[in-house]
């Protein structure tokens, strides 16, 4: 792999990349983990500046960028929705508070190094996928690395922490098993972004992978044909299971969260379905990741989740408080995956 093929890319879905590339970025996260516990400077981004656009509440992304950018001699410029202009797509501007993204990209890639962008729900009026068309369409348009902090089709960086944390716990991945689950949850909005890079990563690292969830939940074929795909290539295997208890049978890896049926949304539908949601998600309460549950994967299988999470619903809280939760593990990977993505794209 040549080493001059990073800078300026932009970060958009992990199936943007290789299997070797991904590897690379894990190797870099690792080395500055590293640094990190052991306290050395790894300025690699001095007096560097990325732009954060969040047009959706954030946490664990916002925090973990921000001190990323600090610890590698940068500056994370955070831009609230509120004081900026609403995203337009090309010849879609509203005549109130908006903008056309060509012009936002155009500006900001003149200022700083890199520009992230978190957007879906009701920042697009609750139009599924129009989230992830906003981030193309920056990624159109700029001249520096864009990088996808969550989309309504993908969440990149959460996927390259899950990894990362995954081969700590289990080292190599070949033939593990994971599960990547639905669970109930009364906020019945939540994206498929993170069930759809789970899985594409995980697909390029030869594991026996297993989506479970009931019937209407279906992720977006276009991401399942590419996750089969890639296992096609790196090995492994990909099925979909309906039954909770049959898929967690002998698993190493547990993924139990939300997420949203998008046949209930425009451009689907005419307005976003409120009542439909709630119903379908309502006849699938049982589908919570519990100590029973848990008892059917191996005795070493993790816990994993995104976070924020919903406590007795999604996963009771023996199980994401026990000691097979790796979840504030993936929490703090979050810093160091992202740390490496940025170094390698905008340095």
């Amino acid at each position: 792999m040549k080493t001059d093929t990073w800078k300026n890319r932009h970060w958009i879905t992990t199936l943007d990349y290789t299997r070797e590339e991904l590897e690379t970025i894990l190797s870099v996260a690792e080395e500055l983990k590293q640094s990190f516990l052991l306290g050395k400077p790894h300025d690699l981004l001095f007096r560097k500046t990325l732009f954060m656009i969040f047009y959706n509440a954030s946490l664990r992304t916002r925090n973990s960028f921000e001190a990323g950018m600090t610890q590698l001699g940068g500056h994370a410029h955070f831009l609230d929705q509120a004081k900026i202009y609403s995203p337009a797509l090309s010849g879609q501007q509203e005549a109130r508070h908006s903008e056309e993204i060509a012009d936002t990209a155009r500006t900001l890639d003149r200022m700083g190094h890199g520009i992230s962008i978190r957007c879906f729900g009701d920042a697009v009026g609750w139009q599924w996928g129009m989230g992830h068309r906003v981030v193309k369409e920056f990624a159109r348009w700029s001249s520096v690395p864009i990088i996808n902090m969550e989309d309504d089709w993908y969440h990149p960086c959460q996927a390259m922490a899950d990894i990362m944390t995954v081969r700590e716990k289990l080292g190599d991945l070949s033939g593990r098993k994971l599960v990547m689950s639905w669970a109930y949850a009364p906020d019945t909005k939540k994206p498929l972004s993170v069930a759809h890079s789970m899985l594409a990563v995980a697909s390029q690292f030869g594991m026996e992978l297993v989506l479970a969830h009931p019937e209407g939940y279906d992720l977006h074929p276009e991401v399942l044909q590419k996750v089969q795909a890639n296992v096609d290539h790196y090995g492994g295997s990909f099925r979909i299971s309906h039954d909770m208890d049959e898929a967690y049978r002998g698993a190493d890896v547990i993924y139990a969260k939300s997420w949203t049926a998008r046949q209930f949304w425009p451009p689907i539908t005419d307005k976003l379905e409120e009542a439909a949601l709630d119903a379908l998600a309502e006849a699938n309460k049982d589908w919570i990741c519990d100590s029973r549950r848990m008892g059917l994967a191996k005795k070493t299988a993790i816990y994993m989740h995104c976070l924020p999470c919903n406590r007795d619903f999604e996963v009771t809280r023996d199980v994401i408080d026990g000691a097979q939760s790796v979840v504030f593990d993936q929490a703090e990977n979050r810093l160091h995956a992202q740390k490496a993505i940025m170094s390698l794209l905008m340095g």
